[in-house]
């Protein structure tokens, strides 16, 4: 299951650009990172049998195991790309919200766009070692 972040702004050469690099070259599952600009631009057509996941902060606060679950469960069940969507400053409008197939949430506090990013990068290292059994996660 390809593992496909799209976001909206640039991320450049910045710390938080390494950690998000970091991050997705340790996942052995395929990456894609796709820039929109901040306003305009259009995310490519859906894929068949594909999750759109938009990161929001009425979305629901998932654990590091229950996340890794729900990505296990949709690729055992043949969902072909798990589509991370990051918005602009304002975030997603209740059209967007009401077409995600969830809406994931790193707590009630604002992050800034790009830590934001890297936390969903390292999110999703930390959830395929889950599912691979890899000792990186440790349950506390």
């Amino acid at each position: 299951m390809l593992l496909h972040i799209v976001a909206r702004g640039r991320i450049a050469r910045s710390p938080e650009a390494e950690l998000v690099d970091r991050y997705l070259k340790r996942i052995a599952w395929p990456t894609r990172v796709t820039e929109l600009p901040d306003t305009g631009g259009r995310e490519s057509p859906p894929v068949a049998q594909g999750r759109r996941i938009l990161l929001d902060e009425k979305g629901e606060i998932l654990g590091s195991v229950a996340f890794a679950e729900r990505l296990g469960r949709w690729r055992d069940d043949g969902v072909r790309e798990a589509r991370f969507l990051l918005g602009a400053a304002d975030g997603f409008d209740d059209g967007a919200r009401a077409g995600a197939d969830l809406l994931l949430s790193f707590g009630r506090a604002t992050w800034p766009h790009l830590l934001a990013r890297a936390m969903l990068a390292e999110q999703l290292f930390r959830a395929t070692s889950i599912l691979a059994n890899h000792p990186y996660h440790r349950e506390g």
